[in-house]
């Protein structure tokens, strides 16, 4: 019984490149290039516009590799062709954040003003004081951004203040009771 997720082939849509050199998978398409190593005993095949991954043998192993690479593969897919984005909002008063060049500088109501610069293949966009739009191809990468910058400032439970994904509930919490 192979992967569930592996089983399944990827579509590649139209304007992207994809190739398998023995291991070695790129993909090349409207927003950029990327490429990943099959783990060993993964093998991957283009047939017409799909991908298709298939084990070796039904080693355990081998059997979780084989789900873990097909979306692997199949998140470059769609990143070279639509690309990943996640938005985040700053709630407080005073908390907002300015894009300086390519970095962006956040007031958090902190005693100083934190200046958080792009990793590679990252692009921060801010189209208010109060957003910051992660951008990039690599769903990993821009998963990563996204949460450090949560991290300068957490919501808190109380009042809501803090950096948090726009689709993010906060649980609230009621204040201490008065007399």
């Amino acid at each position: 019984m192979a992967s569930h997720i592996g089983k399944l082939p990827i579509a590649v849509p139209a304007g992207v490149e994809v190739a398998f050199k023995g291991q070695e998978f790129t993909a090349k398409g409207p927003k950029g290039s990327d490429g990943y190593t099959l783990p060993e005993g993964i093998t991957g095949k283009v047939e017409g516009n799909q991908i298709i991954m298939t084990p070796a043998d039904e080693d355990r192993t081998t059997k979780a590799k084989h789900g873990l690479s097909r979306s692997i593969v199949a998140s470059m897919v769609e990143g070279v062709s639509k690309g990943y984005s996640k938005h985040l909002q700053i709630v407080g008063t005073g908390y907002r954040v300015v894009a300086k060049g390519k970095s962006l500088e956040f007031s958090l109501g902190y005693s100083h003003t934190i200046t958080v610069d792009p990793p590679e293949g990252i692009t921060f966009e801010t189209p208010n004081a109060n957003e910051v739009v992660v951008t990039g191809i690599d769903k990993q990468a821009v998963g990563q951004a996204a949460a450090n910058i949560r991290a300068l400032r957490a919501p808190e439970p109380y009042k809501g203040k803090g950096i948090k994904y726009t689709d993010e509930h906060i649980l609230r919490k009621a204040g201490k009771a008065g007399k």
